[in-house]
């Protein structure tokens, strides 16, 4: 039996984006693997049609069905931009319908023989003399100016264009706003788009819109709500939508509503959890959160406390579950002849299943983990001291042994709206088997369980703080195999603010590591693509009304305190926590003489531990696992 390694993520496989055929009989899904002498990812559209093979051999994603299935429309990334491809459903050679400079990221089927793409257009500089000189100075007039994992963005625009088969195409909106997601109507008559028309002052609202093909465009909702995923009913009669009223910003989970072509809403799902997927895990492919409506109902996912499942709405308002148990669901679609999907659990990776006719079939078999030692979480409940439940696991060290001592670590997870659960974490099984016990939990501010346990609005390092700590003295007192001397703490983003914070609050972490962190408020409220619009919402008004606020919740301002060995992890590209806040933290915890190492990742943005590249990756555990065993 082995141990789990850095050098494990090289042999998984990632599927993502799972879609059935009309019939439910055929699916295709994109498959991402690492390709350790390119230092990059090898991705590729694979098929079921009662066995498993690879279809194509590009860069390729996106893959979706045409409306009668002879045919997959899918786009292949390449260096100049990105291209529109077609295959016949049976097999053979793709064709390149054309090639756009810019990022086609989502496409759909108007027709046999139409599409409508979503283009991330840049602006081309007009040209002001014959020179040829490079123009490179970045003149930038509004934000957000960057984001993450796109670079700059104050020259792009999202708009929807409509190609035919033969490669022309018709350059279908010219919106100043940002346009998230489309759906086309089953008759082909209309598109549905979101957009948020004025994503500098007012970044959390967004509106619906309904442009008919012939170019006419009307606004359904006054611009006073957010709005999510999408989905046309079968007659093209109305929309399904997830709203919500922002009355807690964006604390405030989604509601499920139907919208009529004249802009009437109905609500037919009123349940006060997340509306899609929030459990984390660093293995796992790419797959879209969107919504179905069928014959049958609207189909969406919806993460309740630990677990991510399937549940169908009826117009009436009855909510039902359709693919369960204890696991995570990734992405799945839905077809008159069934549902696809992707789940995965504590000890395994994403796999691919098919239900059908009420049952239930797993298809695939990427990654069997059944030659490794894989630690299995064992969950407990810890009753807060304002007697609330917390969750919260623990996994025992690979091969564990009864009455012997075994130094712990701490994980925390990002958002804070993500949560843990039942999903695969390859971090945590590296860690076990590097002889740490592992512990982590849902604490306030979590998402699954409602609004009120999420809102820690103006209260970050308060009773999410208290909660952490509660759950480590209850493990402590649970499990007798923890040396509390030997304690170590991690986490990304919200992680990491937190990792920051404890380590300013209390001496009792003999060893941290604070990946893509926050240290100061004021300076990420100024210098990330979510900064100016995050930290009003969750701490409350903005560095200017609230200076003492920013302040006191920022771990720089408490950063005397520390005497935790720590390692901080940032990427340089990272516009969503950018890396000034591991460059203060650090600088000021030098300054003062502390025990502190920094590790830059050139080239890598927040997601680098999900998606970086896998020399990076595999880096990036192998400090973590170094920093936790040098002190614990």
């Amino acid at each position: 039996m082995k141990k789990f390694s850095s050098e494990t993520f090289l042999d998984l496989k990632f599927p993502g984006d799972p879609q059935i055929d009309p019939l439910g009989k055929r699916i295709v899904f994109t498959i991402s693997k690492a390709n350790e002498k390119q230092d990059g990812y090898d991705k590729s559209i694979y098929m079921y049609d009662g066995r498993i093979f690879q279809f194509t051999t590009g860069k390729d994603s996106s893959p979706r069905w045409s409306p009668n299935g002879s045919e997959i429309a899918f786009v292949r990334s390449n260096d100049s931009g990105s291209d529109l491809m077609i295959i016949n459903s049976r097999g053979g050679e793709a064709k390149k319908v054309l090639h756009i400079d810019d990022q086609i990221t989502d496409l759909g089927w108007l027709s046999e023989n139409e599409f409508v793409l979503s283009v991330a257009v840049k602006e081309k500089k007009e040209s002001k003399s014959n020179k040829k000189v490079k123009d490179d100075v970045h003149e930038i007039e509004k934000i957000p100016f960057w984001a993450n994992g796109e670079g700059f963005i104050y020259n792009v625009k999202k708009q929807l264009f409509l190609v035919k088969k033969n490669g022309t195409k018709k350059q279908l909106t010219d919106e100043k706003g940002e346009i998230f997601n489309f759906a086309i109507s089953p008759n082909g008559k209309y598109i549905a788009f979101v957009e948020a028309t004025d994503i500098e002052h007012h970044p959390l609202v967004s509106d619906l819109f309904i442009l008919e093909i012939n170019g006419k465009l009307k606004k359904l909702t006054g611009s006073n709500l957010s709005i999510g995923n999408i989905a046309w009913n079968p007659d093209s009669s109305k929309l399904a939508a997830m709203i919500s009223d922002l009355a807690h910003g964006s604390f405030t989970n989604e509601r499920l509503f139907t919208i009529d072509l004249k802009g009437k809403m109905k609500k037919v799902c009123d349940i006060d959890l997340p509306k899609g997927n929030s459990i984390n895990s660093d293995s796992r492919g790419s797959s879209p959160n969107r919504i179905f409506w069928t014959q049958k109902g609207i189909f969406f996912m919806m993460t309740e406390g630990p677990l991510s499942k399937i549940y169908m709405a009826r117009e009436d308002g009855k909510v039902e579950e359709v693919i369960s148990g204890q696991r995570s669901v990734s992405g799945f679609s839905v077809s008159d002849g069934g549902i696809t999907f992707l789940a995965m659990d504590f000890t395994s990776p994403d796999e691919l299943y098919i239900y059908k006719d009420g049952k239930e079939k797993k298809l695939s078999h990427f990654n069997d983990l059944k030659n490794f030692k894989v630690s299995t979480p064992e969950y407990f409940a810890v009753k807060a001291s304002d007697g609330k439940k917390v969750d919260a696991w623990i996994m025992k060290p690979v091969d564990y042994e009864k009455g012997r001592k075994y130094p712990a670590i701490l994980e925390i997870h990002g958002g804070p709206r993500t949560a843990y659960g039942n999903a695969f974490f390859l971090e945590f099984q590296i860690l076990a088997s590097n002889g740490f016990a592992v512990i982590f939990s849902n604490p306030r501010g979590s998402d699954g369980y409602g609004e009120k346990f999420s809102y820690i609005y103006g209260n970050y390092g308060k009773r999410d703080y208290q909660d952490i700590i509660e759950v480590v003295d209850e493990a402590i007192k649970k499990y007798d195999f923890i040396d509390e001397k030997r304690l170590g703490v991690t986490g990304g983003s919200y992680g990491g603010f937190m990792t920051n914070w404890i380590v300013t609050q209390t001496n009792r972490f003999k060893a941290a590591v604070s990946q893509r962190s926050i240290s100061n408020w004021i300076s990420f409220f100024g210098t990330t693509d979510i900064g100016y619009f995050f930290g009003p919402d969750q701490l409350g008004g903005d560095p200017w009304s609230n200076t003492k606020g920013y302040m006191e919740m920022s771990p720089l301002t408490h950063v005397k305190n520390v005497q935790t060995p720590i390692l901080m992890i940032h990427s340089m590209e990272d516009y969503r926590c950018y890396m000034v806040e591991a460059f203060q933290f650090f600088t000021a915890l030098r300054y003062f003489g502390k025990e502190a190492k920094l590790a830059l990742f050139p080239s890598e943005n927040h997601e680098l531990s999900r998606s970086g590249k896998p020399y990076h990756r595999i880096k990036r555990l192998n400090l973590i696992v170094e920093w936790f065993k040098k002190y614990l």
